[in-house]
């Protein structure tokens, strides 16, 4: 039998147990924190003697990632789709900043910007590589889609990315240096069908195992996941239109499997969800880009934005009936369902 005062004793005993475990695991949570928080503010020097190359700079997260990187003191090579965009961009930055022209679905186009960046790089090779460039329409219901809306988007957002590295990656391979490829929350949750989603899960897969091929060569990859920002991305009236001309192609019988009022109801919840969701400070985004090239330790994922952090990223994790049900009070119901 145990006395009283040994099951006191064993009861204080415990009590001091848990409050020392519990102690001790929240200074290892401090500490962890701490030495993360220090890593991670970590910064490289010589940032005037590298060289950086950003695609999809005339508009958008590239053209302000251009100018910021510019102000940083990179030497910042910005590859522009059109002249009018590269023109605008060497107005608002500082002479160091050079442009180059660049259809990143044009072999042609990516071997000239390559003889480009070669001769301005040097023997110093290319320090950073900012896979930006990519297109979203045409988006919509999968149905309405047709192969070649796919390869519109796959061309620009997957193997532009896939051509313009393997491109670079012998001028990267000499610098030791970064690759911080455009990626989306979209590609963890596929809300919405066309190209888009498809494009962005496989940067995702291209960058990981970049990152893990590239490891020994002391090239480090990050990928960005932004959430919904006001870019032409997400440009509600090139959508809309894109989507009424797909909706007025449809043979009679699919429209009606969705109903008269589907395309109404559709660009509705499109717009409210946008509006709601979309932010204007796309510097979050660019903020992530340059902690890629700038910092000793690049993180591999930077989550831009609160819906992206919050919402969209632990939305990816649940269980998938659940995710289901969520997404799906983003869309209306056909009425034949």
């Amino acid at each position: 039998m145990v006395s009283e005062e040994e099951s006191v004793l064993l009861d204080l005993v415990q009590v001091f147990t848990g409050y020392l475990l519990c102690s001790c695991a929240l200074a290892a949570v401090a500490l962890i924190s701490i030495i993360w928080f220090i890593r991670d503010s970590l910064h490289i020097h010589g940032i005037d003697e590298k060289h950086v190359l950003v695609t999809g700079c005339d508009s958008g997260f590239g053209d302000l990632a251009a100018r910021q990187l510019d102000q940083r003191g990179f030497r910042v090579i910005a590859a522009c789709l059109t002249e009018p965009g590269a023109s605008r961009l060497r107005a608002a930055a500082s002479p160091r900043l050079q442009t180059v022209l660049l259809n990143v679905t044009d072999s042609a186009s990516v071997g000239s910007a390559l003889e480009f960046v070669r001769n301005e790089t040097g023997e110093r090779g290319l320090w950073g590589l900012v896979n930006n460039a990519g297109i979203s329409v045409p988006i919509g219901p999968t149905e309405w889609m047709q192969v070649d809306d796919f390869k519109k988007v796959l061309d620009v957002n997957l193997m532009g990315v896939i051509e313009v590295t393997l491109t670079f990656l012998p001028l990267l391979k000499k610098a030791r240096g970064r690759v911080a490829n455009v990626a989306s929350i979209l590609g963890r949750l596929s809300l919405i069908g066309g190209g888009y989603c498809l494009s962005k899960w496989g940067v995702e897969a291209f960058s990981d195992s970049l990152r893990r091929d590239m490891l020994h060569f002391g090239v480090k990859v990050s990928i960005i996941e932004p959430g919904f920002f006001k870019t032409q991305v997400t440009d509600l009236g090139l959508i809309e239109d894109d989507l009424k001309k797909r909706w007025n192609a449809l043979p009679v019988e699919v429209r009606r499997s969705y109903g008269d009022s589907y395309l109404q109801e559709y660009t509705k919840l499109q717009a409210f969800s946008v509006g709601l969701l979309c932010s204007s400070d796309i510097s979050k985004v660019t903020s992530c880009m340059q902690h890629a090239l700038s910092a000793r330790n690049p993180r591999t994922r930077y989550a831009a934005g609160w819906d992206a952090k919050l919402f969209w990223i632990p939305l990816s994790y649940v269980p998938t009936c659940v995710a289901d049900f969520i997404t799906g009070l983003l869309l209306p119901s056909p009425k034949d369902t």
